[in-house]
């Protein structure tokens, strides 16, 4: 297929570009200027410059492809709907990047036993999200799967924290490296409160395969949570503090780690719930993660 990418040059979509070319799909990805449009030429990315807001252009670029993946900003709505715009009636795939985030708690550190399934937006599903930012991210998912009542072979994934090193020219990720770089910058491994709280993990490496899975040959209108494992985020301190030989693993006041880190993210990722099960995309997609162990990750890997 030919294939238009946004986030090419990201940390999701550079690993799936690698992916795709090595599949032998060509792809189209979206950059933000022309100095990292030579990289990404380089890479063997046919390199378009424009933004999320070039709704004419994304329009375009989707009508002109065999299928279109959004690995870029998952709040977006009118990316989204520019997109969907070039796709309209043409049987056409296109995979939507979300976070598994739009489950997230309010814990504070505390551990949360609630779990959730590819289901959440099925009729009859009771779960409403919480926050209004979970709100938004949840409407734009219903835009994605609405969209197979227009023509389009949509679909939505999910992913857990992800963890691993990127094959693109964004290596690393989010959370692991948030605490990394507090931990370096202070001497000491911390975790926001208590730390009992989990998140489900996925490598990258896993998630881009499940990615190929789901141009070539998901159902339209499908969700899915992509995960393979879950770890507490003392757990994750700790595996840390042991990699680089640091003290800790800490508690830190949330609101001291939130002006740190920031509230948003301290509350909403570092010390929140996320608790997800991938049940669809190894039953319907035939998925077979090969990484099941961030900790063994960190104590191997981490090289941020």
């Amino acid at each position: 297929m030919k294939v238009f990418l946004t986030g090419a040059t990201g940390y999701i979509g550079g690993t799936v570009a690698v992916r795709l070319r090595e599949a032998g799909h060509q792809v189209v990805g979206l950059v933000r200027d022309s100095a990292k449009a030579d990289a990404l030429a380089a890479s063997g990315v046919e390199p378009v410059v424009g933004s999320l807001d070039d709704s004419e252009l994304l329009t375009e670029q989707a009508r002109r492809a065999d299928g279109v993946i959004n690995a870029a900003n998952s709040d977006h709505r009118a990316a989204v709907e520019a997109l969907r715009a070039g796709l309209e009636g043409s049987g056409k795939p296109f995979v939507h990047t979300s976070g598994s985030g739009v489950v997230g708690d309010d814990a504070r550190g505390e551990r949360n036993e609630q779990s959730y399934g590819d289901d959440i937006h099925d009729p009859g599903s009771a779960w409403q999200p919480e926050h209004p930012i979970r709100v938004a991210r949840a409407a734009i998912h219903r835009v994605v799967l609405d969209s197979a009542e227009a023509g389009i072979r949509s679909s939505v994934l999910c992913p857990a924290m992800i963890y691993g090193h990127g094959l693109g020219a964004a290596r690393n990720e989010v959370h692991i490296s948030a605490l990394v770089e507090q931990a370096r910058h202070s001497g000491v491994v911390r975790h926001a409160g208590a730390g009992r709280n989990i998140w489900s993990t996925v490598h990258v490496e896993d998630l881009a395969d499940l990615y190929l899975l789901a141009l070539e040959r998901s159902p339209a209108g499908t969700f899915y949570f992509v995960e393979n494992g879950e770890e507490s985020l003392k757990g994750l301190a700790a595996s840390i503090a042991e990699a680089l030989g640091l003290d800790g693993p800490e508690p830190w006041d949330i609101e001291v780690a939130g002006a740190f880190w920031g509230p948003q993210f301290t509350t909403g990722a570092l010390a929140s719930n996320s608790r997800v099960r991938a049940t669809r995309a190894r039953d319907i997609l035939g998925w077979k993660p090969r990484h099941g162990s961030v900790t063994e990750w960190i104590a191997a890997d981490l090289t941020l």
